[in-house]
């Protein structure tokens, strides 16, 4: 748990310090513009832009009843904030899986992935699917015609 928020932590300490430089310096406004700057990447970067993890158990059961993908990922992963960010609201229709939180879901990536903990790795009807893109994934999520 902790391991997800020293990024976000670091990056508000860095941009509180930052700012307070600014402010000593004569520049109040650069100083918010700093502040404002870091607390967007701190906020990006933290687990709170992803809909609620699960276990990976609860995940498999739920995707089994729904069809729906499971994806594991990491805080701070550029690739699956990216990932999440171009599913839109789409992303909250996907089974999240922090492997930081749930060794089944590290063990699993790491099964997928030649024993690397790559993420976002998507698995779709029991098939791992390492970055793919979003596009195909939000496909995943429409029904058959």
């Amino acid at each position: 748990m902790t391991r997800a928020w020293k990024l976000p932590l670091l990056l508000l300490l860095c941009g509180s310090a930052f700012a307070a430089g600014s402010v000593f310096t004569g520049g109040p406004a650069t100083a918010v513009v700093l502040l404002l700057m870091f607390l967007v990447l701190a906020g990006v970067h933290s687990p709170l832009v992803f809909p609620r993890p699960v276990t990976l158990l609860e995940a498999r059961r739920r995707s089994a009843a729904d069809g729906r993908p499971v994806v594991l990922w990491r805080p701070g992963c550029q690739y699956c904030i990216r990932l999440r960010a171009r599913l839109g609201r789409s992303a909250r229709r996907l089974h999240w899986v922090d492997i930081w939180r749930d060794p089944a879901g590290a063990a699993a990536a790491r099964e997928a992935n030649d024993g690397n903990e790559t993420v976002p790795t998507v698995i779709v009807a029991g098939r791992p699917h390492t970055n793919p893109d979003p596009a195909w994934v939000r496909a995943q999520l429409s029904p058959p015609v």
